[in-house]
């Protein structure tokens, strides 16, 4: 390509063909794609975009989405990258996941990162399905997994796990966890049970409303189609009370020999008495049948018993994704000074180690050698990577960012502090289910109080009409069934939930708006929940007649290959990268810049370069870092975390509510005082471990307070298990969103006051919906004892009952939106990044 192409193509392409990044100023890199020169951002994208033509797979850009894919992937590192992988050649570890492990064509389940559209998934079938050795590989675009058969004898399972990495994708074995298949199949066999009862409840009240309009209309109808109509609703009715039901019927049971009264007891009494005295009446043509009464109403609590089940399942997932942060291998140094790759569940206190930049930390131990900056992000939630030296420890399940280092492995196990997470989110949740218990204590004084009625009018009718005596007990207990009872919380929490969904907060448990109604507390962590989460470059101070964009060009040149978060910060100015380039860890980095010498990091490290006197900081409320050459300094840039848009609003928002608002973080940093400020935060809690986090909300809670707690990090599942109430925020990592009451999918706090206005009026609704029901019961009771409630009236009464309490929940759809919900447009302006100039 010549110049002028060159230039065409530059002018025409700002971001880059393969991934869609931002081209930087300066960059040449071009792949020939379907007869076009396209740009690319960087080596990797251009590396991966060739291999990907030379595949003859070119196509692949024609084909996919908006959303660019595969991401850049260097081909320089899979050398690296295939030791690792022959690690999965091991057959101890493809025990794991490889099925027919003996046979010569061995099959197994993958998981692909990176997938984003159905081109991808084009891309990766054609390109594998052209290996030597592949018999079939395919890919569900649903859950990136994917289904690989291969001739073990031709080809290893590490070269297709390359090959996969080869085009920018990344291959894991899937490994499903014997808890997640038992929950999947407790799933499917409630769908199928709430399927059967909708469907037969549907038929058999279809042939009910006929024989009941004819006896309404006064023209009755012939014997013969009555007869007719009764069994087609046994017929109709048999599934579910035998199979949909018989859920109720084993936990009646179970309660009853464990001497226990719960709503299952009247339950399976009145749906089983109701249908065996409608199969009597039907089959001896005598009585009445209340074949679609049991139907509707095992229908309806099969509704709610699977809201529940979904709830519970949640939270039974709860540990097994925090012990995946442990990497499955490790690098383990023997008594000869040789490295071999070992799986990370064999290592043994003692055992050393070696961790290169980029790897995760797979054991608790000390560093014997070396020196680097950890990122411990995925245990204490703080962006900021800490610096360890020898001696100091290290944690697994943590990342290695700068250097290589070795380390004696301390702990491992159970005794680790993973496991230790795992244990205090264990005891957190063993700790939550207290409001269940008051449940069922006042649920046991209802079902007692209508059994013993129930016997008192079977017993008063035997003596006084000894023909009529069981179907009006059978009456009393469906007019008395606790349907519009049990349905009055569900009701109005379902259409609640909706309309939260919609506005922002995904409700995963059924307390959630119970709790927030009467909540006094809510307590927020800081990175990532107040703030954004991510470095950014707050105020640029040029000194010594250097121009702000010069200074940012020059930070951004030295930080380009850089992985820490300051260096990410400077990636909007990244141009072109420095020569020479050495990092000292803990102080800074230094490069050539056109021949002369630059230090950006540290102010002493900096200064040290010239020997000049330091300039004075600006303020002392923000971090701050100093560029300089050997001629003096040359800028002051102050780094911080950006406080998000609505989160001042939100907070004042949630004061005029009456709550108590909190700030409970790891950091350390004086940022924490200043953001507390400026939101007008009274109460602070920093440098707080997930023990500490953990040990405040139960202090709040022996003082009678009912917490929110709004996080976003693995350190702060223990605490959001903990409290009354969890949040975690839409961009929070997926341990963090799985072990939370609800997640706020549009990371808007705003909307957490939306939910608690929503929740008060959530429990009016509860409130009115029991009192309905009570009443109902009370008026009912009587007229079916004294047997002036018809059997079809009953059910009618049944079922109207449940109507009104669903209609009256149903107000909370079109619940108003409060002056409160308002969303702030600009609550924090970012700062101007060139103040000063």
């Amino acid at each position: 390509m010549n110049a002028a192409q060159h230039a065409s193509v530059q002018a025409a392409e700002t971001q880059c063909y393969h991934c869609g990044s931002d081209i930087p100023p300066g960059s040449h890199f071009y792949t020939r794609i379907n007869d076009e020169d396209r740009r690319m951002c960087c080596p990797g994208c251009q590396a991966v975009a060739q291999t990907i033509v030379e595949g003859g797979l070119d196509n692949f850009y024609r084909h996919r989405g908006t959303e660019l894919s595969p991401s850049s992937a260097d081909l320089a590192e899979l050398e690296a990258l295939t030791e690792e992988l022959a690690l999965y050649d091991n057959r101890e570890i493809q025990q794991g996941f490889v099925n027919n492990i003996d046979s010569d064509q061995p099959s197994a389940t993958l998981v692909i990162e990176g997938i984003s559209c159905a081109a991808c998934v084009w891309l990766l079938e054609n390109h594998l399905g052209k290996q030597p050795g592949v018999v079939e590989f395919t890919v569900n675009l649903t859950n990136h997994r994917a289904k690989l058969i291969w001739q073990s004898d031709s080809v290893r399972l590490s070269q297709l796990l390359a090959e996969v990495a080869r085009i920018g994708y990344k291959a894991h074995p899937y490994h499903p966890d014997k808890e997640e298949q038992l929950l999947a199949q407790e799933s499917k066999r409630s769908i199928i049970r709430l399927g059967v009862a909708g469907i037969g409840s549907m038929q058999a009240m279809m042939f009910a409303a006929a024989i009941y309009a004819a006896d309404i209309a006064g023209t009755g109808m012939d014997d013969k189609y009555v007869m007719l109509m009764r069994w087609a609703s046994m017929v109709v009715s048999t599934p579910v009370i035998l199979y949909a039901s018989l859920p109720f019927l084993r936990n009646a049971i179970r309660d009853i020999r464990a001497r226990h009264l719960t709503m299952d007891i009247p339950v399976s009494i009145a749906i089983w008495g109701g249908y065996v005295a409608s199969v009597w009446a039907t089959v001896f043509n005598t009585g009445e049948i209340y074949f679609e009464s049991v139907t509707m109403f095992a229908f309806f609590l099969l509704i709610g018993r699977f809201m529940e089940m979904k709830a519970r399942q949640r939270t039974g997932r709860a540990g097994n994704a925090l012990l995946n942060l442990i990497p499955a291998s490790a690098m383990r140094i023997n008594d000869h000074g040789e490295e071999e790759l070992v799986p990370a569940s064999s290592l043994q206190p003692g055992d050393r180690i070696r961790i290169k930049p980029g790897q995760t930390i797979p054991a608790d131990g000390v560093i014997v050698r070396g020196f680097s900056s950890v990122d411990e992000s995925a245990l204490t939630g703080e962006y900021m990577p800490v610096s360890k030296k020898v001696k100091d420890t290290l944690v697994g399940g943590t990342i290695n960012i700068e250097n290589p280092v070795e380390m004696q492995v301390t702990v491992v196990g159970e005794n680790s502090r993973i496991s230790s997470i795992v244990r205090l989110l264990d005891r957190a949740q063993s700790e939550k289910p207290y409001v269940a218990r008051v449940a069922d204590h006042v649920a046991r004084y209802f079902v007692g109080a209508t059994l013993v009625v129930a016997a008192c009018v079977s017993t008063a009718w035997y003596f006084i009409e000894p023909a009529n005596a069981f179907w009006i007990t059978l009456a009393v207990l469906v007019v008395t069934c606790p349907c519009a009872l049990s349905l009055a919380t569900p009701t109005a929490l379902t259409a609640a939930t909706g309309t939260l969904r919609q506005q922002g907060l995904l409700i995963t448990r059924g307390h959630v708006l119970e709790s927030f109604s009467k909540a006094t507390h809510i307590i927020f962590d800081k990175t990532g929940t107040l703030t954004e989460g991510r470095l950014a470059i707050q105020e640029t101070c040029p000194l010594n007649g250097t121009s702000a964009a010069d200074a940012l060009t020059w930070g951004a040149a030295l930080e380009a290959l850089s992985e820490h978060p300051i260096g990410r910060a400077f990636t909007p100015w990244y141009c072109y990268t420095a020569d020479d380039i050495e990092n000292t860890v803990g102080q800074g980095i230094e490069g050539r810049i056109e021949g002369q010498r630059f230090r950006i990091g540290a102010p002493g490290y900096v200064m040290a370069l010239s020997e000049q006197p330091l300039p004075p900081l600006p303020d002392n409320k923000r971090q701050w870092i100093l560029l300089g050459n050997e001629t003096g300094a040359l800028a002051w840039f102050a780094l911080d975390d950006q406080i998000r848009r609505e989160t001042r609003q939100a907070i004042q928002s949630l004061k005029k509510l009456g709550l108590s608002v909190e700030i409970l973080t790891g950091d350390t940093s004086p940022a924490v005082q200043r953001i507390a400020e400026k939101l007008d935060i009274q109460v602070v809690n920093s440098g707080m471990n997930p023990e500490q986090k953990l040990a405040r909300i139960h202090q709040l809670q022996s003082e009678g307070k009912q917490t929110i707690m709004v996080g976003d990090g693995i350190n702060d599942i223990p605490v959001l298990v903990g409290a009354q109430t969890s949040v975690s925020m839409g961009a929070a990592t997926d341990l963090a969103k799985t072990n939370a009451d609800a997640v706020l999918t549009n990371n808007n706090l705003q909307t957490l006051a939306d939910s608690i206005l929503m929740a008060r009026k959530t429990r009016t609704i509860i409130k009115e919906n029991l009192g309905l029901s009570l009443a109902y019961n009370v008026l009912a009771l009587p007229a079916a004892a004294m047997g002036l409630v018809p059997p079809y009236i009953a059910a009618i009464g049944m079922t109207a009952s449940s109507l009104v309490v669903t209609g009256n929940a149903m107000r909370l759809i079109r619940a108003p939106r409060k002056p409160a919900q308002q969303v702030a447009t600009s609550s924090e302006q970012p700062a101007n990044i060139n103040a000063g100039t």
